[in-house]
């Protein structure tokens, strides 16, 4: 995991994090996540808590992309106000990308915390 400023994101991943900011807002979910598929489409998600079922935000998203046909993944966000991203939700991402992944992690106020490589 490392630090990484918010004047350096690509302008691709700032959308990632804005997206997944909103979608935690509006839902009033603890955790919104993005993720960029390999053609460059974006899935958006918040953390589903249901009494029989309770999905990540991060996993909700891959779970949307797998869905709709995306074969791997070029980058994800997370916005949540825990400080590290689960080891089964990296797990995930990296099911599904085949590959090294940067997986922003970013607090309630959109501002980042850490990259993380989902590998």
């Amino acid at each position: 995991m490392s630090d990484q400023s918010d004047q350096a994101l690509d302008p691709e991943d700032r959308k990632l994090l804005t997206l997944a900011r909103s979608t935690r807002a509006r839902n009033g979910v603890p955790e919104g996540a993005a993720v960029r598929d390999e053609t460059g489409r974006t899935y958006v998600a918040g953390s589903v808590e249901l009494a029989s079922l309770k999905l990540s935000a991060l996993r909700t998203a891959v779970a949307m992309a797998v869905a709709s046909g995306a074969q791997s993944l070029e980058a994800a966000a997370v916005v949540t106000e825990a400080e590290l991203i689960p080891a089964a939700d990296l797990s995930a991402v990296q099911d599904l990308s085949g590959q090294a992944v940067t997986v922003l992690l970013a607090g309630p106020d959109g501002n980042l915390r850490a990259t993380v490589s989902a590998r």
